[in-house]
């Protein structure tokens, strides 16, 4: 495919709609692993929490799985495989990887200092993610062989457990757990490790508090600098219009609007998805303008997270 000097996916993008795969984590519990699945020998005498349901760990402890999913997703059509690494990072894993506990009773800023500094676990943190990229990367590539058709990996980057603008306290409204240097500190080293490990593309999904997603973009251009690789950047956001401690359209619009194809998921129940115009976005090193299809997921039991997908506007 002729691409005329621009990222291949945007030139696929102008040729037709590009899909990507779908939910992750409903995948893996259909291999309903054990403790001991997740622990592995490398973890068999693991003392902190129990590791189930670290599903980023998997990409060490059970790669084969991780692949397994890659290349049933392939084979249904994805043109776009994300890596297994929706919480992969120092922050997003604590609850499971760090055994430190806050000095105050509650998690704050010297909480998270430690915890975004942390040698061991941040060492951890890019062993998985760089992993989880190589892992996507080899079913990538080898669906390309086999079909002659471009297959993409993106590097999944998402929301964390704290959020920067918002209290995780009702009674402590001025209270903020973590900073903005500290996110960016998580995202950074998240994405420089999805960098290494080749990803075609970052996607910043699922981002609850605008300040974090700002974090992140900041971290990735960060990471662009310390690896010497630009890739395209997807930014898709949770928002809603009714709840007033998160994020509405407007706020969430202004932050993403440079990025390839911005996209909203996972807020809004059934019935209640207001009426969404799509505006056309300019990109900073493109004069072709781009749109996202808007989707929401269904909260009822079995909830999934659906996809975008991305065409020429």
């Amino acid at each position: 495919m002729a691409t005329n000097g621009i990222h291949p996916l945007e030139a696929l993008m102008r040729e037709r709609i590009v899909v990507l795969d779908g939910a992750m984590g409903t995948m893996i519990q259909g291999y309903k692993l054990s403790e001991a699945d997740y622990r592995g020998e490398r973890f068999r005498d693991w003392q902190g929490k129990d590791l189930k349901g670290s599903l980023e760990l998997l990409n060490l402890i059970q790669p084969q799985v991780i692949g397994e999913i890659h290349s049933d997703y392939l084979k249904a059509g994805a043109d776009i495989i994300e890596t297994n690494t929706f919480s992969g990072t120092t922050i997003g894993l604590h609850d499971f990887l760090f055994q430190g506990e806050p000095k105050t009773g509650r998690k704050d800023q010297e909480f998270f200092q430690r915890v975004v500094d942390d040698a061991v676990l941040r060492a951890l943190v890019h062993e998985i993610n760089f992993e989880a990229a190589k892992i996507a990367r080899h079913a990538a590539d080898r669906a390309t062989n086999e079909t002659g058709q471009l297959r993409f990996v993106g590097g999944s980057m998402g929301p964390l457990p704290v959020a920067g603008s918002i209290s995780p306290d009702v009674n402590d409204p001025a209270f903020r757990a973590v900073s903005f240097d500290q996110l960016r500190q998580t995202y950074f080293d998240q994405a420089k490790a999805l960098l290494e490990g080749g990803v075609d593309l970052l996607i910043v999904e699922t981002i609850f508090d605008t300040l974090n997603g700002k974090a992140a973009l900041f971290a990735i251009a960060d990471a662009f600098a310390e690896t010497g690789r630009s890739v395209p950047l997807m930014v898709s956001s949770a928002m809603t219009q009714y709840a007033p401690r998160r994020q509405r359209c407007s706020s969430c619009a202004i932050a993403i609007a440079q990025c390839l194809a911005p996209g909203c998921d996972g807020a809004l129940p059934p019935g209640s998805i207001p009426s969404l115009r799509v505006v056309p976005m300019r990109g900073p090193k493109s004069s072709s303008k781009w749109a996202s299809s808007f989707f929401s997921s269904a909260r009822s039991p079995g909830y999934q997270y659906s996809r975008w997908q991305l065409s020429h506007a």
